[in-house]
């Protein structure tokens, strides 16, 4: 053999061994009833879409085989009684276990196929066209077997058994995991200074509802709802419902920012949207306010942020303001002595900032002075009160008059 001629030939062998490999790559995964799910799942991960395809036919019609099957026997029990009739529905609940494996399969060559662009439509339909299991409700005993069956059978009662425990416990971790969460985030934002408690309130409150919300996706998976058509199903319904509601969304951005700037919390007493009280609670919608005559308002946040907001006690001292009037016959210099003293022995006025007594007015009956001292501002209603009290004792005790209001009237005699 001439060299040349032996060259031709050691490429061609070449060429076929990596024609051979590469028919090995590209061969697909046979047709395994038995096969894990998860082992499925990875054996259809390098395949592309065509062999996706071709491996979803082969499937279907493996189920396509199964479900004629089942068919059969069942035209087989039609006409059978006693014990055969019986031991063709044994038969039957043995296939149709077999069937809903091979279900499970078929829907996650489906699934592969889809991802990678693929359209299983068709099979899909079929699919679910030959899921599920027939009874005869007049057949009792057959009802029994097929029940008894599924019970003890693991693609029946054991597989749906532990997909409700799986599913109960799921709930239940997540549940103890949002009150974790949610402790721990409370406990962080309250050592960060500055921090404000309606704040705190409504990021802890989040993050327990988003945690029990994926806790609730995952339950979802675990009862075999396919959550991708469910979640897309949640976007679309909250897009009409916040089409339909923008009112609440005008309220929700109110609430946004009110979360942001702060400016009120929890507890504090403020006048807001035409309403005063003290604040109990808030959401991104509204704002619960309790009266001091213990009246509970929700206020809407839109009409918060667009209006006034007075907060009563954002300061930790107050100034009172009181007006006491004097008679014009009264001594000046002894009220206002007097004044002083009250303001100078009460122990809830504070000495920084000064008190203020000033002659302030000529009113039309009386000579009235401004007093104004300031105090925390959780004693202002007691401070408020108790001089109050004070200065009409002492004013009676000094022989200053409090003038109420009055008039001369001058009758002048008109001769008729």
């Amino acid at each position: 053999m001439s060299s040349r001629a032996l060259v031709l030939a050691l490429v061609l062998g070449l060429f076929t061994s990596l024609g051979m490999a590469q028919d090995k790559k590209k061969a697909l995964p046979p047709i395994d009833p038995k096969v894990s799910i998860a082992q499925l799942e990875l054996e259809l991960t390098p395949q592309r879409a065509a062999a996706l395809e071709k491996l979803a036919e082969a499937w279907v019609a493996a189920l396509q085989t199964k479900a004629q099957e089942i068919s059969d026997k069942e035209v087989e029990k039609l006409a059978a009684k006693g014990e055969a009739r019986d031991q063709l529905t044994e038969a039957i609940t043995k296939l149709e276990e077999e069937k809903t494996a091979l279900i499970d399969r078929v829907r996650a060559v489906l699934a592969a196929w889809k991802n990678k662009g693929g359209d299983p439509k068709e099979q899909e339909t079929y699919v679910g066209q030959v899921s599920g299991i027939k009874l005869d409700a007049t057949d009792t005993n057959a009802l029994w077997i097929q029940a008894k069956a599924w019970i003890t059978s693991e693609q029946g009662g054991v597989r749906w058994g532990l997909n409700i425990l799986f599913a109960l416990l799921t709930l239940i971790l997540f549940k103890i995991l949002s009150k974790l969460f949610g402790h721990t985030l409370d406990r962080t934002l309250t050592r960060v200074r500055k921090t404000p408690e309606l704040l705190r309130a409504f990021l802890t409150n989040t993050v327990r509802k988003v945690t029990m919300f994926v806790g609730f996706v995952l339950a979802l998976s675990f009862l075999e709802v396919d959550i991708g058509p469910f979640l897309a199903a949640m976007g679309a319904a909250g897009f009409i419902i916040g089409f339909a509601l923008q009112g609440t969304l005008s309220n929700f951005a109110s609430g946004v920012m009110i979360l942001l700037y702060s400016p009120y919390d929890i507890g504090d007493f403020v006048t807001i949207g035409g309403v005063t009280g003290g604040v109990e609670s808030m959401t991104l919608v509204s704002t619960t306010v309790k009266t001091p005559d213990n009246q509970v308002l929700i206020v809407p946040n839109s009409k918060i942020w667009g209006d006034v907001i007075t907060n009563v006690t954002g300061s930790s001292t107050r100034r009172v303001d009181l007006v006491f009037g004097i008679g014009y016959e009264d001594d000046i210099a002894k009220a206002d002595a007097v004044l002083q003293q009250i303001l100078k022995d009460h122990e809830l006025v504070l000495d920084n900032p000064e008190s203020v007594v000033k002659l302030a007015e000529l009113a039309d009956s009386s000579v009235n002075f401004f007093v104004r001292p300031w105090v925390k501002t959780s004693d202002y209603w007691t401070v408020y009160w108790d001089i109050t009290r004070q200065v009409k004792e002492r004013f009676d005790a000094e022989g200053i008059s409090i003038p109420f209001p009055q008039r001369d009237v001058h009758l002048h005699q008109v001769s008729s």
